[in-house]
């Protein structure tokens, strides 16, 4: 192919059109799990978080609930992904062998969520949310009206470490902030250094196609989630979805809370079918948490 400027568009417009269209055939996860905030900062101040709003009769005058000051942020970064193709390869008319490999950076910019996603779930038994406490925490401290502290549970740990299996987690995401968050301050960009003036071309004759964006995830209501590395069976299945829809507000009402999704690794795959997908159990009776919420395994938690 002749190296001209027409001739470049004409490459660029076919790189980008693979890459759009591997971007658009990938089926990220997070979508189903995290809420997208958008971002206008370096560092974005969750302060709020903790608070989950309900309704209460109306009697004598308003009551005024003043948001507690927590100091939950999550702090934007930087990720790229960069190829180049030889100049040699363009005059030959090869550069059509790179079309995958621009696929796969579309696809690899729409799943990079997931992966940093899936990271931040499994760290949650260490790593601290708004509260102070790990995401995953026997000790959340809950304080009703008249300033009595209860700890609550959203975990299940063996008595020794070494005796853990692989993790599995239950979630709600109906509500309009799920329980994690995916903070975009500047979305997936295709980017070029392929015009004849660029150092890259003139100095090694490389024309050079990038990916980039910044983001971060982060954690939200703990409440909403449930992590364990008991055996996934019914027993443990069963207390932590009963320890969940048993969560109150600080008046002790009931906040609502269904889960909706069973997070699993591969490992886990058979197990979680026979707790709530199999229509019937082991004996021939009927499975009491068939259909109760969906299913969805990943690769990420193996």
């Amino acid at each position: 192919m002749l190296i001209s400027e027409q001739n470049l568009a004409a490459l660029f417009k076919g790189v980008k059109m693979a890459y759009n269209a591997g971007h658009s055939a990938a089926k990220p996860l997070w979508p189903q799990l995290a809420t997208l905030v958008p971002s206008n900062t370096k560092e974005e101040q969750y302060s709020w978080l903790g608070q989950f709003p309900r309704l209460r009769e109306w009697v004598g005058d308003r009551v005024i609930k003043n948001l507690k000051a927590y100091g939950y942020s999550i702090k934007n970064r930087k990720f790229e992904s960069t190829i180049s193709i030889p100049r040699d390869d363009i005059e030959d008319d090869t550069y059509g062998i790179f079309k995958p490999l621009f696929e796969e950076m579309g696809a690899s910019a729409a799943a990079h969520p997931d992966e940093l996603l899936f990271e931040l779930i499994l760290s949650g038994f260490a790593t601290k949310c708004y509260d102070g406490r790990a995401f995953f925490d026997a000790n959340h401290e809950v304080v009703a009206s008249d300033g009595d502290v209860t700890p609550v549970s959203n975990v299940q740990l063996p008595a020794n470490p070494a005796d853990a299996k692989p993790a599995w987690f239950l979630l709600d995401t109906s509500r309009p902030l799920k329980p994690f968050i995916f903070q975009q301050r500047r979305p997936y960009n295709f980017v070029t250094l392929d015009k004849e003036a660029d150092e890259n071309v003139f100095m090694r004759q490389e024309y050079i196609y990038g990916v980039d964006g910044r983001m971060n995830v982060g954690f939200g209501f703990w409440q909403q989630a449930f992590g364990s590395k008991l055996e996934l069976n019914a027993a443990n299945f069963g207390a932590a979805y009963n320890a969940m829809t048993a969560l109150k507000t600080e008046e002790g009402r009931s906040l609502g809370i269904k889960p909706n999704l069973l997070l699993i690794g591969n490992a886990n795959r058979e197990a979680a079918f026979f707790i709530a997908q199999a229509d019937k159990l082991a004996n021939g009776q009927p499975n009491p948490n068939y259909g109760l919420l969906d299913v969805v395994v990943t690769s990420h938690l193996d």
